[in-house]
């Protein structure tokens, strides 16, 4: 089969069949034609007694082409060259090493026996992407392994190692990591005149009375407001009830309707959009990248050591700075502690901690910083502080060295003016906890060399976060974006909504929290004066009255001993007593209104963004709110969103409150409405 991404080759009376379609032999459109070549040939060649199905490079089957869906189909189809495998009158083994994901997966479980290195993995992770096993994953994984097994690889999508599998009954044998081709091989020899040939889809799935409603009962706020887990439930739950082929025609039945609704839509669009925001418009792929072997924080507080854990965790030796010896020691203890509690759950071993830790320097002087190639400053947001300890950087640090701020709103250029290399300044601004959160928005200053930005963005793939390019404006992208939703929010208490009514319009839309909820969370004394008898609006209040929020036990809401909020008399009379003060008119406010004044205006603030270049495209827009905000996956991100709302709809939302916002409409947002268009 020449021009093929398959190949097939003889062994004495086996045919081993071969994928080669690098980087993970995705199962497209010309591997399955191959797969369906390689089967006629089998099948008309008397002398051929078994086949053996293997991949070349890094890994099995890693899954379907992602690049296929939504897009017409291709014959043959996937759930046809699986079933025509299964039904073959020659026994087929298959060979796993990599992974074997999503249709790779279903395609080791079409074959009649399956044979893996120890450190394969095998799953089924459609659900990440909205969807289902829709080649008869969910029929055949309850009948060859457990049903509690297939509903945790099916509805969760984490993929389970080779030897899980095997004694689970999903792999059949186990090679050496060296010497899967010879194995396969001998057991393909062993197998191949043994009849009956065993197929999945005649064995049985049994299931105990009870068993769905306990999984759907253990993770029903975890699959909260996703439709893949359920359907995923339903079609495991199909495989005990009713006969394959039925079974078959419920999967193919719930998986298109997976296929075409939003969520999995929106979650496609996430998976195209991270990949999309490592790339840089105007920086050349090939650019010469800065060298980074060490690396400088200053600040051992809350920011500072998360950041400094991510770069120890990714084998970086880590030189923080403080300025007092009590600072200094809390920090880096935090950072063990944090490391240890980790370890106690098995999350890391004790031997990575110490070598972790034993990577990590602490110093009171800004001058040990001397030979890091990468500093990052992490202290509280005053930009004349800031820009002392950047001059205190330009005279320390060696040429060449990247000198990058934690900032979250300040103006990287003012920062980077502050020394005489103000191209090798730029924004690396971490979501707290830092070594959790997985956003990194990247700020690009005018003067920002594009060696150094390519660098960060390396940098960022070694410490496993997502980064997203910024340009500098108040806030960037994620925190400007929150503003208008803040300051909607806070009128619309002043006009008779309550804190927990607002809150719950979020929450019901998907939000892990609401604006209020939110400010308990993060503390409602942040930015405050510090002034009690200086009371300007309702914040101020609850501040003065010692309600900084959940860290005090009262906020926006009372918290009791476990931090469950209920809602407050007394904040309700200090919201009434501003009304009265401002003489405003209290109405009832509807959750559409809500909507409209709160979710509305992020949307708008997207598209001022996309028109000012302060972010390169629409999605990375919703890759910063996904990764750092909690915007739910299902809905794809804010302007993601917005086009499945409609321009015109957001458009005609805004303008009907018009009167009451202190921003101005987006001209591009009426450009997408007037013409039909969509931001993405």
């Amino acid at each position: 089969m020449t021009d093929s991404p398959i190949s097939t080759t003889r062994e004495g009376d086996l045919l081993i069949v071969t994928s080669n379609n690098p980087p993970v032999n995705a199962l497209g459109a010309a591997v399955r034609t191959g797969l369906t070549a390689a089967l006629d040939e089998a099948e008309g060649d008397d002398s051929i007694k078994a086949l053996v199905l293997r991949c070349e490079g890094r890994t099995f089957f890693a899954g379907a082409d992602i690049t296929e869906f939504g897009k017409p189909p291709v014959e043959p189809l996937l759930p046809a060259v699986i079933e025509r495998m299964e039904a073959f009158g020659k026994p087929i083994v298959a060979a796993i090493h990599g992974t074997a994901l999503g249709g790779g997966c279903e395609t080791a479980l079409g074959c009649h026996y399956r044979i893996a290195v120890p450190s394969a993995k095998i799953g089924t992770p459609e659900v990440k992407l909205g969807l289902l096993p829709g080649a008869g994953g969910t029929q055949r994984l309850p009948r060859v392994a457990t049903v509690e097994l297939a509903l945790e690889m099916t509805a969760k999508g984490d993929p389970i190692s080779a030897k899980k599998a095997h004694e689970a009954g999903l792999i059949d044998r186990l090679a050496g990591e060296d010497t899967l081709r010879e194995e396969a091989i001998a057991f393909a020899n062993e197998i191949k005149d043994a009849r009956p040939i065993p197929r999945v889809s005649e064995m049985e799935a049994k299931a105990d009375a009870g068993v769905f409603d306990e999984f759907r009962k253990a993770n029903a706020r975890k699959f909260h407001g996703f439709d893949a887990p359920e359907a995923n439930i339903k079609c495991v739950e199909a495989a005990t009830q009713m006969p394959f082929k039925e079974g078959i025609a419920f999967e193919r039945e719930q998986f298109g309707k997976l296929m075409f609704g939003s969520q999995s839509a929106a979650m496609r669009h996430l998976f195209f959009a991270e990949r999309k925001a490592a790339k840089i418009d105007d920086v050349p792929s090939d650019i010469q990248l800065r060298e980074i072997k060490k690396v400088g924080v200053i600040g051992a507080g809350t920011m500072g050591g998360g950041i400094s854990m991510n770069f120890l965790q990714a084998g970086y030796p880590v030189t923080i700075v403080e300025m007092k010896q009590e600072a200094l020691d809390s920090g880096t203890g935090v950072i063990r502690k944090n490391y240890e509690n980790s370890a106690a759950k098995g999350r890391f071993t004790n031997d990575q901690v110490e070598q972790w830790m034993g990577q990590l320097t602490g110093s009171l002087s800004q001058d040990d910083l001397a030979d890091c190639d990468l500093i990052i400053e992490a202290v509280f947001e005053n930009m004349d502080v800031k820009k002392e300890i950047f001059g205190n950087l330009d005279r320390i640090c060696k040429p060449g060295a990247i000198l990058a701020s934690n900032t979250s709103y300040l103006d990287v250029n003012e920062i980077a003016a502050a020394t005489n290399r103000p191209g090798d300044v730029v924004g690396m601004h971490f979501f707290s906890p830092a070594n959790v959160m997985k956003l990194l928005e990247v700020v690009r200053g005018e003067k920002t060399d594009k060696d150094v930005l390519a660098t960060v963005m390396d940098v960022a793939k070694k410490i496993r976060k997502v980064a997203v390019v910024a340009g500098v404006c108040d806030g960037f992208i994620g925190n400007r974006m929150l503003k208008p939703r803040q300051v909607e929010a806070n009128k619309l208490l002043m006009e008779g909504a309550t804190p927990s009514q607002i809150d719950k319009v979020h929450t019901d839309f998907g939000m892990p929290m609401g604006p209020f909820q939110m400010a308990d969370l993060a503390g409602v004394d942040i930015g405050w004066h510090r002034d009690p008898t200086r009371i300007e609006n309702i914040r101020d209040a609850l501040a003065a009255e010692d309600r900084w929020g959940q860290k005090k036990g009262a906020g926006f809401y009372d918290y009791d001993e476990k931090r469950r909020p209920s809602p407050s008399p007394r904040v309700a009379e200090i919201i009434e007593d501003f009304r009265k003060k401002s003489n405003a008119e209290v109405r009832e406010i509807s959750d559409e209104e809500i909507m409209e004044r709160t979710l509305y205006p992020m949307v708008n603030e997207g598209a001022l963004i996309l028109e000012e270049g302060i972010a390169q495209r629409a999605s990375d827009i919703d890759v910063v709110w996904i990764y750092g905000y909690g915007w739910p996956v299902y809905r794809g991100g804010p302007m993601f969103w917005a086009d499945l709302e409609g321009a015109k709809k957001i458009l005609a939302g805004l303008e009907k409150h018009e009167d009451k916002f202190d921003f101005k409409i987006s001209k591009l947002l009426r450009e997408k409405a007037d013409k039909g268009e969509r931001f993405n």
